[in-house]
């Protein structure tokens, strides 16, 4: 059951928070989710060169009436703040956002800095993946980050590989684990995240589990 249901699904409502908080009509309700689908993807392609520079963990939306608020979880918020004083990045962000919905609502876009990013399973495996697509050896990746983890002393944690890894001809799977990892225990906070790399053999999926604690 653990391992088939996805961590953060299965914990909503208990330890964890929805990504988008709104309440719509039943008839607007699928061009309102489609609406936050464009806005997600927008940002993901306006902010890709500032993802590893600025640690972007995750994205959420809040709606009210008339009102659109983004909010950015970066762990080094001062990199946009600089970005910002010379390009006007976010204004220039609003600006894209209010001709690519067609909504009249106002845009508020606010960055909040992220504790420790390290602990963040968004950011380990975009970490991974830059070192995969600079065809650095899977093994090396895996053994740093999990020097990474473990000066920040985490509870436990599980990376996972699938693909084409160091170019072979046949796709595997390679995992570690490390400490506990305890999936279906609602209790604990587990931070979870997928992401693709995107190499010159192939496209190689990872995923990662890092458990914080017990809430």
């Amino acid at each position: 059951m653990g391992q088939k249901t996805h961590p953060t699904g299965f914990r909503l409502g208990t330890n964890k928070a929805y990504s988008t908080v709104w309440f719509s009509k039943y008839s607007s309700f699928s061009s309102t989710l489609e609406e936050d689908y464009r806005i997600r993807k927008f940002c993901e392609k306006e902010l890709e060169l500032f993802y590893n520079k600025v640690g972007i963990a995750k994205l959420e939306i809040r709606r009210k009436i008339g009102q659109i608020e983004l909010l950015i979880y970066a762990a080094r918020p001062k990199e946009i703040a600089q970005e910002v004083s010379k390009t006007d990045l976010l204004v220039k962000l609003k600006d894209s956002l209010k001709i690519l919905i067609n909504n009249s609502s106002q845009i508020c876009i606010r960055v909040i800095q992220v504790a420790m990013g390290e602990k963040e399973s968004a950011l380990v495996a975009r970490f991974i993946a830059t070192r995969l697509e600079k065809r650095i050896v899977f093994r090396r990746v895996i053994r740093k980050v999990e020097e990474i983890l473990g000066r920040r002393k985490v509870k436990g944690f599980k990376l996972q590989l699938s693909g084409r890894l160091n170019g072979a001809e046949i796709a595997r799977v390679a995992w570690t684990r490390e400490g506990r990892v305890p999936l279906q225990t609602l209790g604990a906070d587990i931070s979870y995240a997928t992401y693709r790399a995107h190499t010159i053999y192939g496209i190689i999926g990872i995923k990662v589990w890092i458990f914080l604690g017990e809430i």
